[in-house]
């Protein structure tokens, strides 16, 4: 698979202890390759250690933090305890490495439009339990608030958090309109970023990819822009920002020319993370999913 240049995984294994961790990695790869892919999936599912900043942060008025008892952990629901309780619910969804809290601001502001904003902690991040996770876990997670909160009335969702809803939507998930903001390209990309980012070769991403499928149940073409985009019926915006260094603009613009009823807004010098705290983007949010 080409990858695109730079690597946007070359930023996360900078420092000394990630060089040490890609040196140890490259060595089992020549000496053991079933035990490099078994380290290199560990690394792969492991977010990196915002969990506990997300933790210390306090709860703040008036919103709420319960706990969704979730496999063998929980997720992290946020409401407002001034909803009303009969408002049309909106699912809010971060991404990798990311928190719930991330998305108040667009919480706070659609809850003044008339909404109910649910923020969802996913595992393995913010106050959710666990300390590894993967894509097809936050399907099922997705899947699991929406029974007990759902239907929605639209889900906003970032970067991977926003492959994961958009695949949840494609089998089922009811939801009236999308908003996905930053998509993340194909985890499938991201196998392969990762292993050069260590050093390693497009061996160890195809010993991943099949590991990773035969866990998750999944074929991993079930998470591309061309498998997704047929199957998500619902009005979806599409937002990303022209200079994303994380994820590609290509992944959504795919998203928005396969899907029926897409439409891709592109935004300049906002980057990956202050796309989701803009008021110009969080107002088109707003608008699209009042419909």
């Amino acid at each position: 698979m080409q990858l695109i240049h730079p690597n946007p995984a070359a930023a996360f294994f900078t420092s000394v202890p990630a060089r040490a961790v890609a040196g140890l990695l490259r060595g089992l790869d020549r000496l053991a390759p079933r035990l490099s892919t078994r380290l290199a999936l560990g690394l792969f599912f492991t977010p990196l250690p915002t969990k506990r900043l997300a933790r210390g942060r306090p709860v703040p008025a008036p919103w709420t933090l319960s706990e969704l008892p979730f496999e063998n952990g929980h997720l992290g629901v946020w409401q407002r305890a001034d909803a009303q309780p009969d408002a049309p619910r909106v699912l809010l969804v971060h991404g990798w490495a990311g928190d719930a809290q991330q998305l108040r601001a667009l919480g706070d502001r659609l809850l003044a439009a008339g909404l109910a904003p649910v923020l969802l902690d996913l595992p393995a991040h913010g106050r959710a339990g666990g300390w590894r996770t993967n894509l097809g876990q936050w399907v099922r997670a997705l899947f699991a608030v929406t029974a007990r909160f759902g239907p929605w009335q639209g889900v906003v969702a970032h970067s991977l958090g926003a492959v994961a809803s958009a695949h949840a939507m494609a089998r089922g998930l009811p939801v009236q309109r999308a908003a996905l903001i930053a998509m993340a390209p194909p985890p499938r990309l991201f196998l392969s970023w990762f292993a050069a980012a260590m050093g390693v070769g497009e061996a160890l991403a195809e010993r991943m990819q099949r590991r990773i499928e035969q866990r998750v149940g999944v074929d991993m073409a079930q998470f591309d822009p061309a498998w997704l985009a047929p199957r998500v019926k619902q009005p979806t915006l599409l937002v990303h920002d022209a200079a994303d260094r994380t994820a590609p603009l290509a992944g959504s613009a795919a998203m928005a020319e396969g899907a029926a009823q897409a439409v891709l807004m592109r935004t300049e010098g906002l980057g990956h993370r202050r796309v989701l705290q803009d008021g110009w983007v969080l107002q088109q949010v707003e608008r699209h999913l009042a419909g």
